[in-house]
């Protein structure tokens, strides 16, 4: 292991070592409220924190650079549906949500519309959504400590699930609150310094992506492919190959002309100063086309846009972490102003990464080639600065940023489906907490282990799609519509759910590549989300007389200023049981 895979790893291994202080300095009452909703004593600051840390995944912090380098503006929707998703939060549920007192979306569909088989159709996709949405973290982890140690992509899953899964398991909400907000301001500083860095350097020469011309290799570069990949030139490129080019066995110096090019996984490829840079086929060819929405053509890209913008606005509000987070406020001025700072904090995230996006198309266009664009993070300090001590240290700091974006999400995550576990399957004790956090870190650990990798934001966004075609309607509608019945609610659930699920399944096992049924499985919103909404109003309207009878009650209580007293909490209503 070289000096540079060393520093990192010291880098990883210190933000999990700062990182279990700061959260047993959290550890102060060991109780059940504690464990669930940190006792709700955080500070908006604090909160604020907490939640953008555990917002900001492995899709943000690798995956939306990755798609800026890959697609240009058309990855631009990302960041921006994932930020614009808090405003919806905002303005539809924050507030009601913590007025209702309930802990999880199970509980929340149990108090407004009294059904346990609601509960229950809520509990399983509590489940799937935390661990199709864990997934890529882990994943996230394997690439980054094979990206900068050389290590098997296994070691990084199974050492990040077992660490997320002790910590949870012994801290509870309140512990990982003040964790989370440490991550978020190490995760931003992990992208601010090489952004100004590679900014300066940038400005420096004097360099344009404005130009119809692909981009280029800066110095002699050396890829090795690790999956079958088809690459696209827009002009004759000189390369030196060593494996299984277009079919056929090569090993030496080669002319590709433009067009694609098949090359198979172990070829190496080897590319001269200035050579022109040829991409992943889809992908823009040359910088100008980079700066221009579809550029790569295809006759269903504003579909997919549409969809894309549908899940990530409206699934923020159906992700069970993220809903979490709200409960935990004093009342419900506190979860509003804690969105609005979390506003904040989550746009200067994105614009760095964001820029780091696009400077990466200059400093690592090898990953233009090999197709592992998400690691586009990882490589941009080495890209900058080369592998000198400064490179070694700034890539370090990269590292532990990225690490610590993978604890902080998944912590949440398993928190959230820990408690579900705990309180609906368990007898909801401090101690099923503990067992449930460590049943629900193992199933994502195996699933990281068998399943293909897709980009993280794509993997993400599919992610946010389930979410908002199942929690978002039967929150939306259960704070504002008082016609909704337990009914209508569930076969919403259902209905949008199964839609959703069974694109992301198809998606995952790589099916409907192209054409108009390769859009609506890569990008189901569009139709799953509408389809929700509709069969919980259809089915309500025709169950009206199965409506609560204390419906007006509790939507007086989800509206009601806390100052009038109608709020309660059920988490602190309960006993405080203190843990073993």
């Amino acid at each position: 292991m070289n000096t540079a895979a060393l520093a990192a790893m010291g880098a990883i291994v210190l933000v999990a070592v700062v990182s279990a202080l700061v959260g047993a300095y959290g550890v102060r009452r060991r109780a059940t409220s504690d464990f669930l909703v940190a006792s709700r004593t955080s500070g908006t600051a604090a909160h604020a924190g907490a939640i953008s840390g555990e917002y900001l995944s492995a899709a943000s912090f690798l995956g939306i650079a990755g798609l800026v380098l890959k697609e240009g503006v058309d990855a631009l929707w990302y960041p921006v549906g994932f930020t614009a998703g808090y405003l919806a939060l905002l303005l539809f549920i924050a507030a009601p949500l913590r007025r209702s007192g309930a802990y999880t979306p199970s509980d929340f569909a149990e108090a407004r519309l009294g059904s346990a088989y609601l509960r229950r159709v809520c509990t399983v996709f509590v489940l799937v959504l935390g661990w199709l949405y864990v997934l890529p973290q882990l994943q996230g982890a394997g690439l980054t400590i094979a990206t900068v140690t050389g290590l098997p992509q296994w070691v990084g899953v199974v050492a990040a699930g077992v660490v997320i899964a002790v910590t949870v398991a012994f801290g509870g909400l309140r512990s990982i609150t003040l964790v989370q907000a440490f991550q978020y301001w190490l995760k931003l500083t992990a992208l601010a310094l090489p952004a100004v860095i590679a900014l300066m350097f940038f400005l420096g020469a004097d360099r344009t992506f404005d130009r119809p011309a692909p981009p280029q290799f800066s110095a002699p570069t050396t890829v090795d492919v690790a999956t079958d990949v088809v690459l696209q030139t827009a002009a004759p490129v000189q390369v030196s190959a060593v494996g299984t080019v277009d079919g056929v066995p090569v090993d030496g110096p080669l002319t590709w002309q433009a067009g694609a090019h098949t090359v198979q996984r172990g070829t190496t490829l080897e590319f001269d100063a200035g050579a022109p840079v040829p991409v992943v086929a889809g992908s823009p060819v040359q910088d100008a086309g980079w700066l221009t929405p579809f550029a790569s053509g295809g006759g269903h890209g504003l579909l997919a846009v549409y969809s894309l913008i549908l899940a990530t606005f409206l699934g923020t509000m159906g992700l069970p972490h993220v809903l979490g987070r709200f409960y935990t406020n004093p009342d419900g001025r506190a979860a509003r102003r804690s969105a609005v700072v979390a506003l904040g904090m989550l746009g200067a995230f994105y614009l760095l990464v964001t820029l780091l996006g696009a400077l990466s198309r200059l400093y690592t266009p090898q990953l233009l080639v090999s197709g592992e664009t998400d690691a586009a993070v990882l490589l941009l300090p080495t890209g900058v600065l080369g592998h000198g001590w400064a490179g070694t240290i700034l890539g370090g700091i990269v590292a532990a940023g990225a690490w610590s974006a993978f604890l902080s999400t998944s912590s949440g995550l398993l928190t959230s489906v820990a408690g579900v576990l705990s309180t609906d399957v368990l007898r909801g004790r401090a101690r099923d907490i503990r067992i449930a956090t460590l049943l629900a870190g193992s199933v994502p650990i195996l699933l990281a282990l068998v399943v293909t990798r897709l980009d993280f934001s794509e993997s993400v966004a599919l992610v946010f799609a389930v979410a908002a075609s199942t929690f978002c309607p039967l929150l939306v509608l259960g704070v504002w519509w008082r016609g909704l019945t337990a009914r209508g609610a569930s076969w919403g659930i259902i209905v949008g759910g199964t839609v959703a699920v069974g694109a992301v399944t198809a998606s995952l096992a790589g099916a409907g590549d192209g054409g108009l049924l390769g859009v609506l499985l890569h990008r189901p919103a569009v139709v799953s989300v509408p389809l929700a909404f509709l069969t919980m109003i259809v089915v309500s309207r025709a169950t009206a007389r199965e409506r609560p009878a204390d419906t007006d009650q509790v939507l007086l209580r989800l509206h009601a200023p806390e100052r009038l007293g109608l709020s309660k909490d059920t988490p602190e209503q309960r006993p405080a049981r203190t843990v073993d």
